[in-house]
């Protein structure tokens, strides 16, 4: 389930994931994989040079918020509008309270998700830009602070909320943790060690 997160340049945005059966993110109406997030967080903590990075990957943005859908209406089985209701008469919400984890395996659930938003959104760049003499972090359309930045990555490592089933999140998580443990990098060396 997508949080709440403050943002520099977006007010309080919603971040995260809204089907346990995929493992699409969310940032109000951008959207991209967590596979490729940790990817490129990643590769942005394997820097070694000091200064400004950039990244980029797929993504895609509704652009009309009625288009994004109606999350709660579609956990509860009563209102499957937009693009986010569509996911859900794909993958239901658990019939049992206990079924309410994040799959590890989401992943697989790709090229279904990407048919299906391919239908309410347009295909965009994501960028994820560090300015460590701006404390800055800039994640799509929305900037943070590096501190708030790091939220958004603990929140995908932990598998959000509810949190990964079984407590452990797929090998592109742990490839992220991996990187960011090592690394000396603006926002990650505050976390290393």
């Amino acid at each position: 389930m997508p949080l709440a997160f403050d943002s520099r340049t977006c007010g309080r945005i919603a971040f995260g994931f809204f089907n346990i059966d995929s493992d699409m993110l969310l940032l109000e109406r951008t959207f991209f994989f967590a596979s490729d997030f940790c990817e490129k967080v990643a590769a942005t903590a394997g820097r070694s040079e000091k200064g400004p990075s950039l990244v980029s990957w797929g993504g895609w943005e509704i652009s009309d918020p009625r288009d994004v859908g109606d999350l709660m209406g579609a956990i509860r089985g009563v209102r499957h509008v937009g693009f986010i209701g569509e996911s859900y008469r794909r993958f239901p919400f658990p019939d049992r309270p206990e079924g309410f984890e994040q799959k590890p395996e989401g992943w697989r659930t790709r090229a279904e998700m990407e048919e299906m938003i391919s239908r309410w959104g347009a295909p965009i760049r994501v960028d994820l830009a560090l300015d460590p003499d701006a404390d800055d972090a800039r994640l799509g359309p929305c900037s943070f602070t590096g501190e708030g930045f790091l939220a958004l990555v603990e929140y995908v490592r932990l598998g959000g909320y509810p949190r990964w089933r079984g407590g452990e999140g797929p090998a592109y998580v742990a490839g992220m943790i991996d990187a960011i443990e090592r690394s000396a990098a603006w926002p990650y060396r505050r976390t290393a060690g």
